[in-house]
């Protein structure tokens, strides 16, 4: 909207004076901190009222997994969820506030972004209705999931229109790359995928998802303005995506909106994000990454998520292959809740460990 306010002010003659008020919306970085002080603050206002209505609405809260930590049937009962529309909400609001509503990266990122969330809003509404841990099925969830990744991944390869929108970049390596041709369609959809599900998986305790997803969209946002400028990513030695920039801006949003999340989401929590939040916000980074072509560097920067998803996949292959469990619980951070660890603990070392990634993932932008 603020981008419009430039716009319409060169048209109106006598605005010299606003003109030149209004120019600093034009840098990135000024509107960048503005979603992030939107988004922040829509949810800090609003943040009370919205749990509210949810707990009134729910009445029991999120029925809470009989096969989980014994703790959490007790510290955790009657804890609203769909949290995830606290965030969902402060992000819109300030991504179209804020963002050049020209820009097609934005929409498509937002389609996946709201899309995801609209399935995991749909699991949630079946879990609390129905006051059971199992949403609407799984294979059902992963092809609606699929259906829109792949369409947001095509879009995003005709935009690029050259070899490089279908290709995998290798860090560091700026001459190995693989050119998938179309078939990157169903790569860009696995990342998105994988991602919103990975996210899903780490959301187990308080404040345990939200804050590593606030570190990786800061992370993304610092790449994909530095990806969208052309000096920058020349002198960085990695692609130029023309537009790409103007995610930053969402990143923005994202930050902002999780830490008014996080004021709420802290132990003990007042709402849980729920499937409404994560889907999304994980499908969100995957978008981002697939847009900026950093689609290896996702899986560094968000190696907590990865580690969260491999846990689960090695336990299930483990117990069906030979009836015994590698963890004493998963996913990971529920192995470490077994071994006496307290939920502060997990939460905060968590924390730690994904700024650490966070860290090791931006130094691939190799410098000349």
């Amino acid at each position: 909207m603020f981008y419009w306010l430039i716009e319409l002010s060169n048209t109106v003659p006598g605005l010299g004076f606003l003109r030149g008020l209004l120019n600093v919306f034009r840098y990135i970085t000024f509107r960048t901190g503005g979603a992030m002080v939107t988004g922040a603050l829509f949810v800090f206002l609003f943040g009370p009222w919205i749990i509210d209505h949810l707990r009134l609405r729910q009445g029991k809260g999120q029925p809470i997994r009989a096969d989980g930590p014994a703790s959490h049937l007790i510290s955790k009962k009657g804890t609203p969820t769909m949290g995830g529309l606290m965030i969902l909400s402060g992000l819109v609001v300030a991504t179209l506030l804020w963002a050049n509503p020209a820009n097609p990266y934005v929409w498509i990122v937002l389609a996946v972004t709201l899309g995801f969330g609209f399935v995991g809003f749909y699991d949630d509404y079946l879990k609390v209705t129905k006051q059971t841990h199992s949403g609407f099925a799984g294979k059902l969830r992963l092809l609606i999931e699929f259906a829109i990744a792949s369409g947001a991944c095509y879009a995003l390869v005709r935009l690029g229109r050259d070899a490089s929108s279908t290709s995998l970049a290798i860090p560091f390596f700026k001459e190995l790359v693989f050119n998938f041709g179309w078939f990157f369609v169903l790569f860009g959809a696995f990342v998105m995928v994988g991602s919103g599900n990975a996210v899903n998986l780490t959301d187990g305790l308080d404040g345990l998802a939200i804050v590593p997803v606030m570190i990786a969209a800061a992370s993304f946002g610092m790449i994909s303005y530095l990806t969208g400028n052309a000096v920058f990513s020349d002198y960085l030695q990695i692609n130029y995506v023309a537009g790409t920039g103007e995610l930053a801006v969402l990143c923005g949003a994202v930050l902002g909106a999780g830490l008014g999340f996080l004021w709420f989401n802290a132990p003990p929590a007042s709402i849980f994000m729920g499937d409404t939040g994560s889907l999304a916000l994980g499908g969100m980074l995957g978008a981002i990454a697939v847009a900026v072509k950093h689609e290896i560097v996702l899986a560094v920067i968000g190696g907590l998520f990865v580690l969260e998803a491999v846990s689960v996949i090695v336990q299930v292959v483990s117990f069906k292959l030979t009836g015994k469990r590698v963890f004493r619980m998963a996913p990971l951070h529920h192995h470490f809740e077994q071994k006496g660890w307290t939920e502060p603990q997990i939460v905060i070392r968590f924390w730690i460990i994904a700024v650490m990634l966070a860290l090791a993932g931006l130094s691939t932008l190799k410098l000349r």
